[in-house]
């Protein structure tokens, strides 16, 4: 691992670099670059004028702590036109009059820093620790830092010291309480330094009813709202650090304002009254999480106590907690997010190794960014369909299943077996989508469809739809509209009948509504399915354009629509045959597959690379991202 104290490197801001840089080229006056504590403007300002051009740049860092007859003199610069000026300024501080009039009076351009997308979140801690880094662990660093990249260094460094960082199976992962040490305090406490006593009085009550590190209410946890002044309470919501239902906004508040009041922990521990509690807390966020995944209420999901644990690494006395986990999974993996997905499944199957639900959902995630090996894995872990043998050996690539440890199956709980054909049919119908063999796929996805369990009855006709025969379950589609509530049945039974007849005006506005929803992937693939159907150009480009900005936040997923779309050149069958290659499978295995011979599995390959104008098997991940590649490889059709 890399050491994290080191120079973390320049990540996700090259547009902001070019502008900056561009605007202190010759014949320019400079820019002025805002944002907040921690957004990154001194860095930006460090690699858009390196040591050799300081003599031909004026750099101000931080001029919003200029006294007012030196923010004159560069009021003054600005003005006579002959100095280019790099002037940063940190947002939601009060600048001197001379700085502000050099954006107010149009001296200068101004360039307002947002905070990092936790995409490019992402990005940054893998190349900061060198690797790829859990979505979990990423997740709870990007809220924890809420954007400010000297907090999320402080933290990474500060798990990496206590040894909390661990590498298991080539990924960082973080479980365990937040580290507070003292630079972690001082950065938290900047963002509530200028309140008044009343209110730090109030954030610190608030914070000792919090949940404390184990995900157990403490003994205060209802009452702070009663106890406060109101006038207090909607000053402190009015700041953005206190929620409607009065709960601390930022992750570390609680932790620091605790550590600073000495106030000891609650232990919340697996005995005493306080287990019942969280107990039912857990199990009614299970059901609410399966609620929102049938009626599509996806758009936002809140944080509560099952995710707490799981960051925190407790509630090992909890049976429900791989139970949250895979329902956290599915949730995940219907918004897009397949990273986070695979990383909920794995908690899961941390806490219980033989979780069905858990190994149903790391497979279809799996297979929706075409790690096939995981996805056939974990399908094997589970029990076969009644009456059925296992239609896959294990897994594709050619590896061999780990012998399992003496009565490691006799000791795991006894389970339902039903449950896990409901999940893991799903999961083989895409792993089978994957692997080309679309003919499967839809087998698969109509069997399941009729079983008389509504939610996943209505998934897998949809999962028809997707893999593009509206025509066989739109009907039933509609009936199921019919009855249900919410949006989404009806939404779903709207993309049946637009594909079915082609209109793409109908498909793009299932489009929105399914991300109106939050259901990324399957909007991508309606905006894909629109722009294939359209007859002008232009909107079909339009919606191609959009398919690709929605899978572009889907962590890496690839489903047959979105490479029907991003490949429209290849016939079927090279489609397959490169998207095997792309999995990883060699000649040898793609031909033992699909019963061909290992020369026409290269012929295949060099006429698809020709087509595609790929030179070898290293540049087919790239081809699968959607957008004007796809365009220039085959045009509208």
């Amino acid at each position: 691992m890399r050491n994290p104290r080191s120079p973390w490197p320049f990540t996700a801001r090259a547009e902001e670099l070019d502008l900056v840089r561009r605007n202190l080229s010759a014949g320019r006056r400079g820019i002025v670059v805002t944002g907040a504590a921690g957004s990154g403007r001194s860095r930006l300002t460090a690699e858009a004028v390196p040591e050799a051009m300081r003599d031909s740049v004026l750099v101000v860092d931080d001029a919003h702590l200029l006294d007012d007859a030196s923010a004159a003199l560069v009021h003054e610069l600005a003005l006579g036109g002959r100095t280019r000026l790099l002037v940063t300024v940190r947002e939601g501080e009060p600048a001197p009059e001379g700085v502000s009039r050099l954006w107010t009076e149009n001296l200068l351009p101004r360039l307002a820093l947002t905070p990092l997308t936790e995409r490019a979140c992402a990005e940054l801690l893998a190349r900061a620790v060198g690797g790829y880094v859990d979505a979990l662990t990423v997740r709870r660093l990007y809220r924890a830092s809420r954007g400010d990249l000297r907090l999320l260094r402080e933290l990474v460094v500060a798990v990496h010291a206590g040894g909390d960082l661990s590498h298991v199976s080539g990924t960082w992962t973080w479980r365990g309480t937040p580290p507070i040490t003292a630079r972690v305090r001082e950065l938290v406490e900047e963002t509530i330094r200028d309140l008044d006593t009343e209110e730090r009085e109030a954030l610190e009550l608030i914070a000792s009813g919090e949940p404390s590190g184990t995900g157990a209410p403490s003994a205060g946890a209802d009452v702070p709202g009663a106890l406060l002044a109101p006038a207090v309470l909607e000053r402190l919501r009015a700041r953005g650090l206190v929620t409607v239902d009065d709960r601390l906004v930022h992750p570390l508040h609680g932790p620091v304002l605790r550590a600073a009041a000495a106030e000891p922990c609650h232990s919340g521990g697996p005995s005493g009254g306080r287990r019942a509690p969280r107990a039912s807390a857990l199990a009614a966020e299970c059901e609410e999480l399966a609620a929102r995944a049938y009626a599509g209420r996806l758009a936002e999901i809140p944080r509560g106590i099952g995710e707490r644990m799981a960051e925190d690494d407790t509630g090992w006395d909890e049976p429900a907690m791989p139970e949250f986990c895979a329902r956290r999974a599915r949730v995940a993996r219907l918004r897009g997010e397949t990273r986070e997905a695979m990383a909920w499944s794995r908690e899961g199957l941390r806490r219980s190794p033989h979780h069905h639900a858990c190994l149903a959902e790391l497979a279809h995630a799996a297979a929706y960014v075409g790690d096939l090996t995981t996805a056939w894995q974990a399908l094997s872990r589970g029990p076969a369909p009644a009456g059925e043998a296992r239609t896959r050996p294990w897994p594709v690539t050619g590896a061999r299943p780990p012998a399992p440890a003496e009565n490691t199956r006799s000791q795991a709980p006894a389970q339902d077996h039903r449950p896990w054909a409901s999940a893991a049919v799903p999961a083989r119908t895409w792993a089978l989508a994957a692997e080309g063999d679309l003919d499967g796929a839809l087998r698969s996805a109509l069997g399941l469809a009729g079983d008389g369990l509504f939610g996943d009855d209505l998934f897998a006709l949809h999962d028809v739809v997707r893999l593009g025969s509206p025509e066989l379950v739109a009907d039933r589609l509609g009936e199921l509209a019919d009855r249900a509530e919410g949006d989404l049945a009806p939404l779903l039974a709207r993309h049946a009948r637009a594909l079915a007849r082609r209109d793409g005006d109908a498909l793009d506005k299932v489009a929105r509504g399914l991300a109106d929803l939050g259901l990324m992937l399957h909007a991508a693939e309606a905006s894909a399915h629109a722009a294939l159907v359209h007859p002008d150009r232009r909107a079909s480009q339009a919606s191609r354009d959009r398919a690709s900005a929605l899978a572009g936040a889907c962590q890496g997923a690839r489903s047959s629509a979105l490479v029907n779309l991003a490949l429209p050149r290849l016939t079927a069958r090279q489609r397959q045959i490169v998207s095997l290659a792309a999995a990883g499978l060699t000649n040898r295995q793609i031909a033992e597959q699909l019963t061909v011979s290992i020369r026409t599995v290269a012929n295949h390959l060099c006429d698809a690379y020709a087509r595609l104008g790929s030179s070898d098997r290293a540049g087919l991940e790239g081809l699968f991202t959607v957008g004007r590649r796809g365009d220039r490889a085959g045009g509208h059709r």
